[in-house]
């Protein structure tokens, strides 16, 4: 294993998203997303599923709607997710924030910036390359701890984020035409991204020990 390119011909073998949407994240470019990518943090995806059904169910899954959501109502549809204060105190700022730089969701998903999400309080790199990558349809590779145990696996080892996410991105781009001619399809970069993250995910899941 040396470059990235090869990391996901080697998931790409195993069929990890046979069952999967074809983003790998579910509700892929709508505002529901950028809700999953908050509500994830430090927490499994089961617990952000009972907390979106939650929202859905309150009428609290659009932007509008939680820009002006009654907290103490918020706090209790989120619960699921754990730190349920802090993450709904900052998901209510961060969607007055939209509105009032962007207008609304479409606007937001065509210019936000990554360097505009990184000023939001509790918005990390993985959170804003998750933001920007499946709500946003943009090009940004999202690395986790699931990316740096696997490769950790195979001998890497990364000083940063950064220094994690330009090794996957670059191995991809450098084979960007091998891999349409593995598809046999067109197929964008940022969809690239999405399912190689998604594999990883699906493959670390699936093998916990590694």
């Amino acid at each position: 294993m040396t470059n990235s390119y090869e990391l996901f011909l080697f998931l790409k073998e195993k069929n990890l998203l046979e069952n999967s949407p074809l983003h790998w994240w579910p509700n892929y470019g709508t505002f529901e997303t950028v809700v999953g990518a908050i509500l994830t943090q430090n927490t499994k995806w089961t617990n952000v599923e009972k907390s979106l059904q939650n929202l859905h169910q309150y009428n609290l899954i659009s932007l509008e709607t939680l820009s002006h959501a009654h907290l103490p109502l918020l706090i209790q549809a989120i619960t699921p997710s754990g730190f349920k204060n802090q993450k709904a105190t900052r998901l209510k700022v961060l969607c007055q924030n939209i509105q009032h730089t962007f207008g609304d969701f479409e606007t937001f998903q065509e210019e936000v910036s990554r360097t505009w999400l990184l000023k939001q309080k509790g918005i990390g790199e993985e959170t804003a390359d998750a933001i920007l990558c499946y709500a946003c349809k943009k090009e940004e590779m999202i690395v986790d701890k699931y990316t740096q145990k696997l490769l950790h696996s195979f001998g890497f080892e990364f000083e940063s984020y950064e220094e994690l996410k330009q090794w996957c991105e670059y191995g991809i781009n450098e084979n960007f035409d091998k891999i349409i001619q593995l598809y046999g399809y067109e197929i964008t970069l940022n969809q690239l991204y999405c399912r190689f993250h998604g594999k990883i995910v699906e493959f670390m899941k699936q093998n916990p020990r590694v």
